[in-house]
């Protein structure tokens, strides 16, 4: 039979380890948290920033995708078509928006490698790994040019100059 003088130093030590423990947890979550904060910062002011494929158009947008600078080619009215141009100004916007997210992601990624998950910690606790979804893909819809005409073939607009008033 073990004596409670025994038994009351065996359970002062379990405290004291398992104390231990839950501080080590406490400052590596301390320190996560920290990280945490600064990559959410690096992410929510990543920008993206892309041109059409035929340089007519420059696209920057914010880290949700939202244009906050268009620049056009002082030669797109003369070489290119309204539709054309129209295409020009979505693939860049578009391009610039997988830009930016591809930054943001890449800003979160290290805290994402490694990271424990609570079941990992405490027994019997719900996994937090699925709490928060995976943000959808950025559409690409409309931003290809339709199979049937290129991208230099030759149209009425080709002819059209505004600062004439019309034909050259």
């Amino acid at each position: 039979m073990t004596e409670p003088t025994d038994r009351n130093a065996e359970l002062r030590a379990r405290n004291a380890a398992m104390q231990e423990h839950v501080s080590s947890l406490l400052t590596g979550l301390q320190r996560q948290t920290e990280q945490l904060q600064q990559a959410q910062a690096e992410a929510m002011s990543a920008t993206g920033r892309a041109t059409s494929p035929d340089g007519l158009v420059t696209v920057h947008v914010n880290a949700a995708g939202i244009a906050t600078d268009v620049e056009v080619s002082p030669s797109a009215f003369k070489t290119s078509t309204p539709d054309k141009l129209g295409r020009a100004f979505l693939q860049a916007g578009q391009a610039a928006a997988q830009d930016a997210r591809s930054r943001a992601d890449a800003a979160l990624a290290p805290l994402q490698q490694d990271v424990p998950d609570l079941p990992d910690v405490f027994a019997d606790a719900p996994s937090l790994k699925n709490l928060v979804p995976e943000p959808p893909d950025v559409p690409m819809t409309g931003a290809q040019p339709a199979e049937r005409e290129s991208w230099d073939e030759w149209d009425e607009w080709d002819e059209f100059d505004p600062r004439e008033g019309g034909r050259r």
